[in-house]
């Protein structure tokens, strides 16, 4: 089938680029390759079409067209909680007013169903574990508001218009291409600064724990979710937590030297412990993540390796 991936120039679209057409899909890229948002032209499949464009543009209406789309994996969006929080406006901009209008040229062209990518940022803190979907959402970030916000958009869409939605809540994402120099992404952060024989920081006491799930097997979920999951929200995950502190003596064993390791307070909104309960997904979906801690470290790690150039 002919599927448009929005984001698909950026850390995890493009992944999920290279899962489609390597299943046989024929995919269409629209990304505007923002500086902030991590599309990069060194991520597009060559196989794939590509639209440098924002999901805003009037002229996206051109694309569908143009390229008839059957599915939409939306992976765009304003990422950024930190941006999120500086520019409310530009975070409400893209992330709803891009939504609104790739839904309504998803009506006007006949698209059968919206893939989305939200957050387990919808969330935010969480009294009981693990995180399911009827877990309650109350967000706290502009970033999290947007994305639950978006889910409660293809509902409407999904009722008033009969646009089939599958949502995709995932925990943190990680692996290849993620931006080692961005505010967030700590696995991406520590290989390239282990790499380097740089210092790394650690917040709090460092056993603050979050669920990480290799951005592969993501990819893989938004492949499942292109038949199945009508309507339907899942939790895209490993299902356990893995401790900051884990997460740097893993890289340094994989890498084979410590740093230098400089402690710092609790960030502002830093939550202790977050997991998810992923079984619907595995369910309903037929998936689960496949790639364990251990060896998502390694592919990671060996990625900037290469990246940078290190023997």
């Amino acid at each position: 089938m002919k599927v448009l991936v929005t984001g698909g120039a950026g850390f995890v679209g493009s992944h999920v680029v290279d899962a489609l057409i390597e299943a046989g899909h024929h995919v269409v890229i629209v990304d505007n390759l923002w500086e902030h948002g991590g599309g990069k032209m060194e991520n597009v499949n060559p196989k794939a079409s590509f639209y440098k464009m924002d999901i805003r543009d009037v002229a996206l209406q051109n694309v569908f067209e143009e390229e008839q789309p059957e599915v939409i994996c939306h992976l765009a969006a304003q990422h950024s909680v930190k941006i999120s929080t500086d520019d409310p406006a530009h975070d409400a901009s893209v992330n709803i007013l891009g939504l609104i209008n790739l839904l309504q040229n998803a009506t006007r062209f006949g698209v059968r169903k919206v893939v989305f990518s939200s957050s387990g940022a919808t969330y935010g803190t969480v009294e009981e574990m693990p995180v399911d979907e009827s877990t309650t959402q109350h967000p706290e970030s502009p970033y999290g508001t947007t994305k639950m916000a978006s889910e409660y958009y293809l509902r409407f869409w999904k009722n008033m218009y009969g646009l089939d939605f599958t949502i995709l809540r995932y925990g943190n994402v990680y692996g290849p291409r993620q931006d080692p120099l961005g505010e967030a992404g700590v696995i991406a952060i520590f290989s390239r600064q282990i790499l380097l024989n740089e210092p790394v920081r650690i917040d709090w006491d460092g056993e603050q724990q979050k669920d990480y799930v290799y951005v592969r097997d993501v990819a893989r979920a938004n492949l499942s979710a292109l038949d199945a999951g009508g309507g339907e929200t899942y939790c895209i995950a490993c299902g356990k937590g893995t401790s900051v502190n884990t997460l740097y003596r893993g890289l340094v064993k994989e890498i084979g030297h410590e740093v230098e390791i400089r402690r710092a307070p609790k960030r502002p909104g830093d939550i202790y412990l977050t997991y998810f309960d992923c079984s619907k997904a595995c369910d309903e979906l037929g998936w689960q993540a496949e790639v364990g801690l251990e060896e998502g470290l390694r592919l990671t790690a060996n990625y900037f390796r290469e990246n940078l150039g290190i023997a």
